[in-house]
């Protein structure tokens, strides 16, 4: 699932291609990706509206246009693409965009999970999906004492509480392993057990992770790519995403692969402490 890094490389070269663009008319192939209002209904708003901004939220696209915002999410394995009139249409298109000047803005989704919807503008932020988003990563808000605030009224593990999107908007399981790789918390640490000062680092290194995320286009691992199709590189940057049985950078411990919640966590028993240490101290 692309995650903020992803879907703000997304924002950034797709903005360029579609801003000021009238549409014309709305296709929808697949109704299911329309959350709010009814397809059709949707289609009807949408026409003669120009996109005028692009705006993410946490891992979510918004799109401003003359009246309303299209908020999409892209799940797992969506895409966006501009192409010409008369450009063939495959199988995983799912919602075709086509403005005044001849070209089209196509959402294609292999596994059909990405959602949009289509409020007024003003009342975006007061509804689903977004009305119970934590504080953005790069925001004021965000810091050591939110986090520490909010790691007290939890008995979850940090891992868990980092992926929670009413925490902290935009995170998942790529970087939240990478960010406490990188303040050396083992991911099955109880978030009430660290101290203010620990939090502090969490929040900084947040920032500092996603902005070296951002500045390498993102991270792809199976099929993530911009809208110019070109793949991130944060990969080449990563200590413990996908890194299972391959040594520490800082210290040479192979790195492990466990479940946190449900979800794949990577993480170094030498930097980060002993998995069965943990669980005994918990």
């Amino acid at each position: 699932m692309p995650e903020l890094p992803e879907v703000e490389t997304i924002k950034e070269t797709l903005k360029p291609s579609v801003l000021h663009k009238t549409i014309k008319k709305v296709t929808i192939y697949w109704e299911r990706i329309i959350q709010y209002p009814e397809p059709d209904r949707f289609s009807a708003l949408l026409q003669s509206q120009e996109i005028l901004d692009m705006k993410r939220r946490g891992k979510y696209l918004l799109f401003y246009l003359t009246d309303d915002v299209l908020i999409s999410h892209l799940r797992m394995e969506g895409k966006y693409g501009l192409y010409k009139k008369g450009d063939p249409i495959d199988s995983h298109t799912h919602v075709i965009f086509r403005f005044t000047d001849d070209t089209e803005l196509r959402y294609k989704d292999v596994r059909k999970f990405g959602t949009m919807h289509l409020y007024r503008k003003g009342t975006e932020f007061h509804l689903p999906p977004l009305h119970h988003l934590g504080p953005e990563p790069f925001s004021s808000s965000f810091n050591g004492n939110h986090l520490y605030e909010r790691f007290q009224k939890t008995e979850r593990v940090v891992k868990n509480v980092l992926l929670d999107q009413r925490i902290v908007a935009g995170l998942g399981n790529i970087y939240v392993d990478e960010v406490l790789y990188r303040c050396s918390i083992h991911p099955n640490t109880k978030a009430r057990n660290l101290s203010f000062e620990q939090c502090e680092t969490l929040a900084e290194e947040t920032k500092t992770t996603l902005r070296e995320a951002i500045n390498a286009g993102g991270t792809t691992i199976r099929t993530y790519v911009n809208t110019h199709g070109d793949i991130g590189l944060f990969q080449l940057n990563l200590y413990v995403y996908g890194q299972e049985g391959k040594s520490c950078k800082q210290c040479g411990v192979p790195i492990e692969k466990i479940k946190v919640g449900g979800r794949g966590t990577h993480f170094c028993p030498g930097c980060q402490g002993d998995y069965q240490e943990r669980e005994m101290e918990q």
